[in-house]
């Protein structure tokens, strides 16, 4: 049952209602924003109450906004009960049934730089949010919310929702309140610059705004998030920590960085993850973040004694290390800040604080272009996240990834990207098991020579090579033999292999 710590306010408790029962609300056709972010603090009961309703023959088809992917109550259950009209910024490729609903299109995609969408939204581009749902795990006297372990874009959709749900999760720890730090940007022309000078600095309220009057219903849940399994790290992966530790020692002496380092983002997945731990266990002191998302890693450099404070939109622990959490969250709290999306990915901010940007790619071609998205460029594994907002406006931009995928039977350097979402201009370092490739300041044609003897895996360089060399009789400042490059991966696609 709720108590009074939870809702502050004796008339919120007239609001209570069932999952299904606020689940009605929600009409076809309608744009419901959900808080959370890849994928912890999402709503969970209204979602999987309406999916049920809809298995047993509603007609309901929405709009779904958030921040970033969010669990499976949402991807999945929605998505597979043909719930979803349209998904906007992001999603994860372990989300199978909104994948296959995208790729088929039977799901409208629209895929955006996470810094862009609140602002957007407060610009009226998009239309109104009918409904925000938003999980909490308390809602003050005044009905302001106090959010979860996620923050996304729940401010802004509640500043525009004609509505909101508010599910109360009673199993996330109520130690979190206090961790947020809540900024809405107004609008040009009265838009000023955004106060963070360090990655610590607090510059706005520890609550989301909202009020009692647009709370239309309260939801007690006690589903926890269902976070991402992290592989542990491997060899590969562990001789990428290295490279990047090797590297950053390399700028250092050569004083292009600081000796205590710049704040550090870190994109989602298991190899980030793994870079991360190699952190753990090299000679640097003193770590910063100042990051999107903030995975294990973070609380295992906490407990190493090695990170000062790691600015986020949202953590996603692991059950293991949400059970440190519980267990000491003083140990943690001060040295976590929790924001808005538009905040933590901010273009203004990130290049003020000059962030060392790390993130993953599916694949990057021999000139320097990344692709973060597209399978053999056309089916979508998922959207670009916030690793554009990063690397374009970084101190330092660097892509790190395995040198082959499948079993060493695809190469993940080839000569020219299925797809693109971050170009030539915005990447300064790949690194990958096989090496580090500086490409700062390189010609295309430098460039090649470079990330394929530096980064390429030793099975693909030769091929690689003869490529770049037929090419350049061919001419031409970035010199392709485009049917031979779209053969690499039209190969593999019947195949199985680039071998």
């Amino acid at each position: 049952m709720l108590d009074s710590d939870q809702l502050r306010s004796k008339k919120l408790f007239e609001k209570v209602r069932s999952a299904d029962e606020a689940a009605l609300t929600i009409l076809d056709g309608m744009t419901v924003g959900v808080s959370g972010f890849t994928p912890s603090g999402y709503p969970k009961a209204v979602t999987k109450a309406l999916a049920a309703q809809v298995r047993n023959g509603r007609k309901c088809k929405v709009n779904i906004w958030s921040g970033a992917s969010v669990g499976p109550e949402i991807e999945e259950e929605l998505a597979a009960a043909g719930a979803v009209a349209r998904r906007v910024p992001y999603y994860a490729a372990s989300n199978k049934s909104m994948r296959t609903g995208i790729n088929n299109g039977s799901i409208f995609y629209t895929d955006l730089h996470l810094s862009h969408l609140a602002q957007q939204i407060d610009y009226g581009f998009y239309g109104p949010v009918d409904v925000a749902i938003v999980e909490a795990i308390a809602i003050t006297e005044e009905g302001n919310l106090i959010l979860s372990c996620g923050v996304g874009n729940a401010p802004m959709l509640v500043k525009h929702a004609k509505s909101v749900i508010v599910e109360l999760n009673t199993v996330q720890p109520r130690e979190l309140e206090g961790m947020h730090d809540i900024f809405i940007l107004d609008r040009p022309p009265q838009r000023s610059h955004i106060p963070i000078y360090r990655p610590s600095d607090r510059v706005g309220k520890p609550y989301v705004e909202c009020g009692h009057d647009k709370i239309t219903y309260i939801v007690e849940s006690d589903i926890p998030d269902k976070t991402r399994f992290l592989e542990p790290p491997d060899e590969t992966s562990e001789k990428i920590a290295q490279n990047l530790i090797d590297f950053l020692k390399h700028e250092i002496k050569a004083g292009r960085l600081p000796q205590g380092l710049l704040p550090f983002q870190s994109g989602v997945g298991s190899i980030a993850n793994a870079v991360f731990q190699g952190l753990k266990n090299s000679d640097f002191e003193s770590i910063v973040m100042y990051s999107e998302i903030l995975q294990d890693a973070v609380f295992d450099l906490i407990d190493a004694g090695k990170l000062e404070m790691a600015s986020g939109s949202a953590f996603t622990p692991s059950v293991s290390v949400l059970g440190r959490f519980r267990a000491n969250p003083a140990k943690y709290k001060d040295r976590l800040i929790l924001r808005p999306l538009d905040i933590s990915n901010n273009p203004e901010v990130i290049r003020r604080l000059g962030c060392i940007a790390i993130n993953t790619p599916l694949e990057i071609d021999i000139y320097g272009h990344a692709n973060s998205t597209h399978v053999m460029g056309t089916n979508m594994m998922n959207g670009i996240g916030g690793s554009g907002d990063f690397m374009r406006n970084s101190y330092l931009s660097i892509f790190t990834t395995e040198s082959t995928a499948k079993d060493n039977n695809i190469s993940r350097i080839v000569p020219m990207c299925s797809h693109v979402d971050s170009t030539e201009h915005d990447i300064h370092v790949f690194i990958t098991e096989c090496g580090v490739a500086d490409i700062r300041g390189l010609a295309p044609r430098e460039r090649a020579r470079v990330i394929i003897n530096n980064c390429a895996h030793p099975d693909y360089r030769d091929k690689l090579f003869d490529y770049v060399e037929r090419a350049e009789k061919k001419g031409g400042h970035s010199p392709h033999l485009i049917e031979e490059a779209l053969s690499w991966h039209v190969k593999f696609l019947n195949t199985g292999s680039m071998k």
